[in-house]
């Protein structure tokens, strides 16, 4: 199964992640990231780079928090892909500290 972008993704557009995606697998809105599983390999690289640490692999998602894999799926088909680094959305450090991270 494909990694998924979270709750914590919201009022971020952090976009770490796109710049080591392989496969151009991320599109987004104005608030927020999603990524399209059926282009997603399941590499992994962009955990590691999220500074929201919004980037989860689905099968590691509980049982409350499962939407998010049809939510990917169904935002990425109706969204632009995004492949570049822009800059993060001006809530994003205060959402950044709100999970003390």
């Amino acid at each position: 199964m494909p990694h998924v972008v979270t709750e914590n993704c919201d009022q971020c557009r952090f976009t770490e992640c796109v710049t080591v995606c392989p496969v151009a697998c991320f599109h987004g809105d104005q608030t927020h990231l999603y990524i399209d599983p059926d282009v997603c390999i399941d590499c992994g690289a962009c955990v590691p780079v999220c500074p929201v640490k919004a980037i989860l692999d689905s099968i590691d998602l509980e049982p409350a928090r499962e939407h998010w894999i049809a939510l990917n799926q169904e935002r990425a088909k109706a969204l632009p892909v995004v492949r570049d680094k822009t800059e993060p959305l001006p809530t994003a450090a205060a959402t950044r500290e709100s999970l003390g991270l």
